[in-house]
This record gives structure tokens, C-alpha cells and sequence, in this order.
């Protein structure tokens, strides 16, 4: 070795040293002629054990295989190549990698062979993955929430057609018949205005009723104890279930939008305990703690398939989007035949100061 080769493998050497990526040159053979400390370490070998070696002399048959095929794509080619490559450390765990191999040339510009970098990318691919996951549950909910929105509009349609539609045409009928009828008794005049106005206040119940289901206005003007104690004696009495609610005095007041995830969150937990629970008895608690205000629902029912927490069933993808929204995190924990506890975390920052304006 004359001493402008070892000068010259001086100055690879420090120049790799300092490159905190798995670095490396190979001659035309694919022969290692410098590597980085990086490199070393993920090899798990000294410099001696690599240098002058072949890919396939250090690395296992698969992955030697790829570097000795893009080695000489790039000789050919005299172009640079990027790529992703995938392998297991020394721990077995999968990482991925963004591997750049170049032509290294002479003063003449002749190749004579490669130079390359290759970088830990595993948390970037774990990201992209979470993200087209999300970006696929995200598409799932808004199909599944166009559909509900659908089938509410249809029901909607179906109880103001079946009843108030017939009761206005029921009044209408009996105004025709006053009208065209007879003079009565004033009596009987009177009898049919007390039937026509109990027909009305009916249909005033039956439109309060449906507006209440759209969106309870208790929730705006009360915010959201009242609106939860009016859910649980609601949703309890229909299913004819105790359902307890106990909710801090002192809880905030929280602006609207907490307020509609934390009701509807609510809502989605008691039907499901009563739909798919068939729960004898129910918990909602709502209080602060560690600086934030928790509302749990707790039931005692046949417990949450843990799959379905893991697939992200529509109902639950819902809860947990709704709660995301706000800031919120949600947990859901069930086991078969020990009941159900649906966890909402709200942080304070969501909460108005009492006595403001809604």
C-alpha cells in the first residue's frame, strides 16, 4: 500500500466516521473498501471482518442478494438508485431502511465503483401505516355515518308522515265537517274544540319528541349534567333499566363541541349496554382528576368482545373519533361476562368558565 492509498483510506475512513447512516464504498466487484461505524454495528462485526469482502461474504443469502443486484444495476446503468429495503436486527425485529447507491468515479470519469447510504426509516413506515389506517377507518365512518344519516332522514320521514301528518289531516277533517255541517249545540261546538285541541297538544308532544331525538335542547340551555341526568332517566325508563348517574358538583361547563361528544359518547355506551350489553344495571360518573374531567359508564353486563375493540366496530370507531375531535382520548375495557367501561378523558381547556355565554 503506498502512502497515497493510506492517506486516501485515511480520509474515506474519517468521513464515514462522521456520518451517523449506515454508509459504505465498494470497488467494481462489490468488494468493501470502507464502511461507517453504523454499518459496523448492524452488522455486528469489527472493520477487519468486513473490509475486502463481498456482500455475500457478511450478510445473510437473502439480503446479500439484493445488494450484490443493485450493485450491479447502478455499475451498468452509471445511475444513481433509491430504494426501501426491509430486514431484521440482530433482535429479530423488523426495521426498514431508504438505501442510495451511487457510481463512484476517477478523475477520467470511469466507474469504478459504488458509494451508498442507507437510513433507519422504521418509525417514518410505522407512521405511514398508522396514518393509512387512520385514513381508512376515517372513510369507513364517514360511509357509516352517511348511511345513519339516511336512515335517520327516512325515520324522521316516516313518523312525521305517520303522525303528525295524520293527525293535521285528522284536524282538517273535523274543521271540514264543522264547517259544512249543521249548526250544533254549543255544547257539542265546545266538545269538538276540546277534541281538536287535545289532538293538537298531542302532536305538540310528538314534534317536542322528535326534536328532542335530533339534538335535546336541554343540552344548549343546560349543558351537560342536565342533559346526561335527562339521557339516564330517559334511556331507563324505555329499557326499564336503573341506570345511576353521578356527576360532580363542581364539574365545568364545557363548550359545545365537548359537550355534543361527551353526550353522544354517553348515548352510544348506554345503547350498546342495553342493545348489545343486556345489562341489569348501569353506572355513569362523571368527576375531575389529574387535570381533566373523566365521564365513565359502567355496566354489568355480558362484556365487550375484545376483537371488536380491536377491529373498531362502527359504534366504537364513532365514540373514539367523536372524542378525538375534542382533544379527548377514550378507553373501552370488557370482558365476557364481567361487564363493560367506557372511559372518556376530557381535558379542562375544553371547560368555559361558569356564567358565560353558551
Amino acid at each position: 500500500m503506498t502512502v497515497t492509498d493510506a492517506a486516501d483510506r485515511r480520509l474515506r475512513r474519517a468521513l464515514l466516521e462522521n456520518i451517523p447512516d449506515m454508509a459504505w464504498l465498494k470497488d467494481r466487484d462489490s468488494r468493501y473498501l470502507a464502511v461507517s461505524a453504523t454499518y459496523l454495528e448492524a452488522l455486528g462485526v469489527t472493520e477487519t471482518e468486513v473490509i475486502g469482502k463481498r456482500p455475500d461474504e457478511v450478510w445473510p443469502p437473502e439480503v446479500a442478494e439484493v445488494y450484490l443486484r443493485t450493485d450491479r444495476g447502478v455499475l451498468k446503468s452509471g445511475k444513481r438508485r433509491r430504494y426501501e429495503e426491509s430486514r431484521r436486527d440482530s433482535s429479530g425485529e423488523l426495521r426498514w431502511y431508504e438505501t442510495i447507491k451511487s457510481p463512484m468515479r476517477d478523475d477520467s470519469g470511469r466507474i469504478i465503483g459504488t458509494v451508498g447510504i442507507s437510513r433507519d426509516i422504521t418509525r417514518r413506515k410505522a407512521s405511514e401505516a398508522e396514518l393509512i389506517a387512520s385514513r381508512a377507518e376515517l372513510r369507513r365512518l364517514s360511509g357509516a355515518e352517511q348511511r345513519a344519516r339516511e336512515s335517520e332522514r327516512a325515520r324522521i320521514a316516516r313518523e312525521l308522515h305517520d303522525e303528525l301528518g295524520q293527525t293535521l289531516t285528522a284536524i282538517k277533517m273535523q274543521l271540514v265537517s264543522m264547517k259544512t255541517r249543521e249548526p250544533e249545540p254549543a255544547e257539542a261546538v265546545a266538545a269538538r274544540l276540546d277534541k281538536l285541541i287535545g289532538i293538537v297538544d298531542r302532536s305538540v308532544s310528538d314534534l317536542r319528541r322528535i326534536a328532542t331525538e335530533l339534538r335535546p335542547l336541554i343540552l344548549d340551555e343546560l349543558g351537560l349534567r342536565a342533559a346526561l341526568e335527562w339521557l339516564t332517566q330517559t334511556v331507563g325508563e324505555a329499557a326499564q333499566l336503573p341506570i345511576s348517574l353521578e356527576f360532580e358538583a363542581a364539574a365545568p361547563a364545557f363548550d359545545p363541541d365537548a359537550s355534543t361528544a361527551a353526550f353522544r359518547i354517553v348515548q352510544e355506551a348506554l345503547t350498546n349496554a342495553v342493545r348489545h350489553g343486556a345489562a341489569n344495571r348501569v353506572q355513569v360518573r362523571g368527576r375531575r382528576r389529574d387535570g381533566a374531567f373523566w365521564v365513565e359508564v359502567i355496566d354489568d353486563g355480558r362484556g365487550i368482545d375484545p376483537s371488536s375493540t380491536a377491529s373498531g366496530r362502527l359504534g366504537l370507531a364513532g365514540m373514539r373519533e367523536r372524542a378525538r375531535s375534542v382533544g379527548g382520548t377514550i378507553e373501552i375495557l370488557g370482558a365476557p361476562g364481567r361487564g363493560t367501561t367506557v372511559t372518556l378523558r376530557l381535558p379542562l381547556s375544553r371547560g368555559r368558565p361558569r356564567g358565560s355565554r353558551r
